[in-house]
C-alpha cells in the first residue's frame, strides 16, 4: 500500500501531458487512483468465492456514491485555489464550513455502507475494508496537506 501513492503520483505526472484540460487531468488521476485502490483492496480483503460477488457489487455501488461526495471536496479545493490570492475572512469561513459539511457527509456515507457491508461480510472483514479505505484516504490527505497552503486572509 505504501507504493500506491507513489505510483499514483508518478502516473499522474506522466499522463498529465496527455490531458486536454484540468478536468481531463483530474479524471485520469481519479481513474488511476481507483484502479490502484481496487488492486490494494483485492489483496487486503482475501475474499472467499461466496463473498466475492456481493462484495464487489456493493463496493462498486459505494465507490459511485463516494465519487459524488469526493466531487464536493474537489470543488472546495478548486474554490480555495481560485480565491487564494485574495482570500477574505468571509470566504475562508465559507470554505471551512463547506469542508466540515463534506467531512460530515463522508462520515455519514461510511456509516451507511459499513452497515451494508456487515450484511454481506463478517464484521471483521467489513471493518478491514473500511480500515484499508481509511489508510488510502489518509495517504491522499497527507499529500494534500503538503500541497495545499494554509489560509492567509486579506
Amino acid at each position: 500500500m505504501k507504493s500506491l501513492l507513489s505510483f499514483v503520483i508518478i502516473t499522474i505526472l506522466s499522463v498529465s501531458a496527455y490531458a486536454q484540460s484540468d478536468n481531463d487531468y483530474l479524471e485520469i488521476a481519479r481513474d488511476v487512483l481507483n484502479t490502484e485502490k481496487k488492486a490494494v483492496i483485492v489483496e487486503v480483503m482475501q475474499l472467499t468465492d461466496t463473498e466475492s460477488r456481493p462484495f464487489w457489487d456493493l463496493y462498486n455501488e459505494y465507490q459511485g456514491k463516494l465519487y459524488l461526495v469526493q466531487n464536493k471536496r474537489i470543488a472546495i479545493i478548486l474554490d480555495y485555489s481560485e480565491n487564494y490570492e485574495n482570500l477574505t475572512d468571509e470566504k475562508a469561513d465559507q470554505l471551512w464550513l463547506a469542508s466540515m459539511a463534506f467531512n460530515k457527509e463522508l462520515l455519514k456515507l461510511k456509516s451507511q455502507y459499513y452497515k451494508k457491508f456487515k450484511k454481506i461480510l463478517p464484521a471483521g472483514k467489513a471493518a478491514r475494508f473500511f480500515q484499508a479505505e481509511n489508510k488510502i484516504e489518509t495517504m491522499i490527505n497527507a499529500n494534500l496537506a503538503l500541497e495545499i497552503p494554509l489560509i492567509e486572509t486579506k
